[in-house]
């Protein structure tokens, strides 16, 4: 969703949800994404972790969640501020690339999503190669 943003020397944003199969898996996305930081000082990113009920973001990378709350917060909610359009869309595309690379991990190397129902979710998504491992019977392709 591109927003106006209210800082006028980053006055371009862009909020990112990716919805993922467990809250574990978000976590885990959460922190890969996470350690490495944007290359350019004009451009500004922060994650956290949402529900699917309430698109509110509720942790970020740096506050705590409460237990009880952790099993529901299963969306990835991403935040881009920068100075112009162009920024924006240039590390907006390499997140998306990071992304890419995150959900083919989990593909291949997650044993929720290689042995659960996770598998079905993850085709389709951006980056993911089907049929590399795993079953992905019943699914078109």
């Amino acid at each position: 969703m591109l927003t106006p943003s209210t800082e006028p020397d980053f006055p371009c944003s862009l909020t990112i949800s990716l919805p993922l199969p467990t809250h574990r898996l978000a976590n885990a996305a959460l922190r890969a994404l996470s350690v490495d930081q944007e290359l350019s000082p004009l451009v500004r990113r922060s994650f956290s972790l949402t529900s699917p009920k309430m698109q509110t973001p509720t942790a970020t990378k740096t506050q705590p969640i409460d237990a009880d709350d952790q099993t529901t917060q299963t969306i990835l909610r991403t935040e881009y501020k920068a100075t112009t359009n162009r920024m924006l869309r240039v590390a907006v595309n390499g997140f998306f690339e990071s992304v890419g690379v995150v959900l083919q991990c989990m593909e291949e190397l997650d044993v929720d999503v290689l042995h659960e129902k996770g598998l079905e979710r993850l085709e389709g998504a951006q980056g993911v190669e089907q049929g590399l491992i795993g079953s992905t019977a019943g699914v078109a392709g």
